[in-house]
């Protein structure tokens, strides 16, 4: 029977975000939780993970927008912060990125993420998909082969279909136009990837009512994000959807809602 992932991003983020990431995932409700290691709480917030299931997919969500770096980077971060993703993404494609200031990057970041974890990533994937952009994607995947051979990387692409049955359709269908070709180049580095994706759409719909629509036209491993959380983080503009979400998430009875759709999801 074809997998769900339910994965909540952004642990790590701020206190508050991490405890509901960490509660959600202890009570069954998600079954994979990606950490921002680049942030100042990460350290104290990785011991929330220690009393969890091993069941509970643990993976990096590596940073290189809007955060503070690990690493000097006067390049791509002159003012000590990187750039918005609009901003990354064009000097992606037009290849004008520092690569030996972001390979330096993620690799301080692999770094701080198994230092505190005390193991490599169950997966990798990137803060707003940015580990998909031309030039980045390589040093990721290379990285990733190298540090957590056994790792899976996120694919934002599926299917036609799948993509117009999801809601806000336009961003699953950018981030899919960014993702092509992503699963070949991981299989070149001996890494699988989901087959699958969904979860985007515009953080002020009831989530609860959209979310069958995130498990329409599965692939063998579907992929789900999410970004449950609770607090107002200074500069957090999706600070209502991530209490929103908490709170549907926790009246959601998940393996009966994947089993409504043909996947089977472990917790």
């Amino acid at each position: 029977m074809p997998r769900l992932i339910l994965c909540a991003d952004d642990f790590g983020l701020s206190p508050e975000i991490s405890r509901v990431i960490a509660e959600l995932a202890a009570e069954g409700k998600i079954n994979a939780i990606s950490c921002m290691a680049v942030c100042a709480g990460w350290a104290r917030d990785s011991a929330l993970l220690r009393s969890l299931p091993d069941t509970i997919q643990i993976g990096l969500h590596l940073v290189l927008t809007g955060e503070p770096p690990l690493t000097a980077m006067p390049r791509l971060a002159p003012g000590g912060h990187l750039p918005v993703i609009n901003q990354l993404a064009r000097s992606a494609i037009a290849k004008l990125l520092p690569l030996d200031e972001i390979r330096s990057e993620i690799t301080a970041q692999f770094d701080r993420f198994i230092d505190e974890h005390g193991r490599a990533p169950a997966f990798v994937d990137g803060h707003q998909h940015a580990h998909v952009l031309p030039g980045i994607r390589e040093i990721i995947l290379a990285e990733t082969a190298r540090r957590a051979p056994g790792a899976w990387v996120r694919n934002c692409k599926e299917g036609i279909a799948a993509m117009m049955s999801r809601p806000f359709r336009g961003k699953a269908v950018a981030n899919a136009l960014h993702s092509r070709g992503l699963k070949r180049a991981a299989a070149l580095h001996g890494l699988t990837c989901n087959d699958s994706f969904g979860g985007h759409y515009d953080f002020a719909s009831d989530y609860a009512s959209l979310f069958p629509r995130f498990l329409t036209n599965p692939g063998s491993v579907h992929l789900v994000m999410c970004h449950p959380g609770a607090g107002d983080l200074a500069g957090d503009m999706i600070a209502t959807g991530r209490r929103n979400e908490a709170a549907a998430l926790r009246t959601m009875e998940m393996r009966d809602i994947a089993a409504a759709h043909g996947l089977e999801f472990r917790s």
